[in-house]
């Protein structure tokens, strides 16, 4: 039996329905607390790792790393579709074997080096692991959140009314009767503004 793809309508719902969980989890990840009075938001905003990485990804990589390094990067791409936060995950996710021999031995290297970070951290790597996905999920989160915030700030220019209704009824949770006596209309205008709502807003998130 063929799965059933969900609606427009059931896709809106359910990205709005979260905003609070996200909300939510974004404040628990933003206060954990990692060591030396930091937290996990003060190093998602002070990461200068971060920075170099995201300049080294505009340059071409034969500016900053020599041939056989060149090497190893283009077996990790070949190899890898994505790159896990956490050096644990990232060794983990390292094949065993390539298609040939020289692939084999240059995985091999590629995780001899990681294992080496690891080494060197003393026992430390598991913590900072932790932390370095603690990290990936709070950017990941911030990115859900300021979309569904960039949406209904889109809406509001034109439609405001539709952008308060589906924020009361869907993010706040407010009942249909208090979200008409909220917008000052009658639940049977409420009834015909959330599907056009609705619709909207998927159109502005691509949903369509």
């Amino acid at each position: 039996m063929a799965e059933k793809v969900p609606t427009i309508e059931t896709r809106v719902i359910d990205q709005l329905s979260k905003y609070r969980e996200l909300t939510g989890r974004i404040r628990i990840l933003e206060s954990y607390k990692i060591g030396a009075g930091m937290t996990v938001s003060r190093l998602n905003e002070d990461d200068q790792l971060q920075d170099l990485h995201r300049k080294l990804k505009g340059m071409p990589s034969y500016m900053y790393l020599n041939k056989h390094e060149q090497k190893l990067e283009q077996t990790a791409h070949a190899y890898l579709d994505r790159y896990p936060a956490g050096t644990r995950a990232q060794k983990r996710a390292i094949p065993l074997r390539g298609i040939d021999r020289a692939d084999d031995k240059l995985l091999w290297e590629i995780r001899k080096k990681i294992q080496r970070v690891i080494d060197a951290r003393g026992g430390c790597s598991s913590d900072l692991d932790d932390v370095l996905e603690r990290v990936a999920e709070l950017q990941e989160l911030q990115d859900e959140k300021s979309e569904i915030d960039k949406i209904l700030e889109v809406m509001s220019e034109t439609h405001s009314h539709f952008a308060e209704l589906l924020r009361l009824r869907y993010i706040q949770g407010m009942p249909v009767a208090d979200v008409a006596t909220e917008l000052c209309i009658v639940p049977r205008t409420f009834d015909r503004w959330r599907p056009i709502a609705i619709s909207k807003y998927g159109e502005l998130a691509g949903m369509s």
